[in-house]
């Protein structure tokens, strides 16, 4: 059963941060207002993110890609949260709006949530299996 469960999620998971990916070369504009300034072209960075979206989620998705992709995510959710918290601290639209701080903070509780399914889909939620393999590298 659990191995079914995982299974279905990392499919799901994986399927949606792919088309979150995709949509960075379909719609750049809607990303690039959130991308911290002192980082330069947004749309190269909203294009480099879609990149690591698609390639992580097609891995995540994918049985024995699944551990490493998995640890890829939660560097790449970690580093991504930037764009997320600038839009909050600077008062960015989106789409011509901007929201209320309640809206932002459950959005870093999404965030987090996202990090820590992409921990358990690669078995590092024990957080000493983390440890271990980074020391065995």
């Amino acid at each position: 059963m659990q191995d079914w469960l995982e299974h279905l999620v990392a499919i799901s998971y994986g399927m949606w941060l792919t088309w979150v990916g995709i949509q960075h070369f379909l719609d750049p504009e809607w990303f690039e207002p959130i991308v911290p300034k002192s980082l330069g072209d947004p749309t190269f960075w909203v294009y480099a993110s879609g990149v690591f979206e698609i390639i992580l989620g097609i891995g995540v998705a994918l049985p024995w890609f699944r551990k490493e992709a998995a640890l890829g995510l939660v560097v790449m959710l970690v580093i991504l949260y930037w764009a997320n918290l600038n839009m909050w601290v600077n008062e960015i639209p989106l789409n011509g709006r901007t929201y209320a701080t309640h809206w932002h903070v459950l959005r870093g509780l999404g965030q987090f949530v996202l990090i820590w399914v992409a921990l358990w889909l690669g078995g590092w939620e024990t957080g000493q299996r983390l440890v271990s393999w980074i020391r065995s590298g």
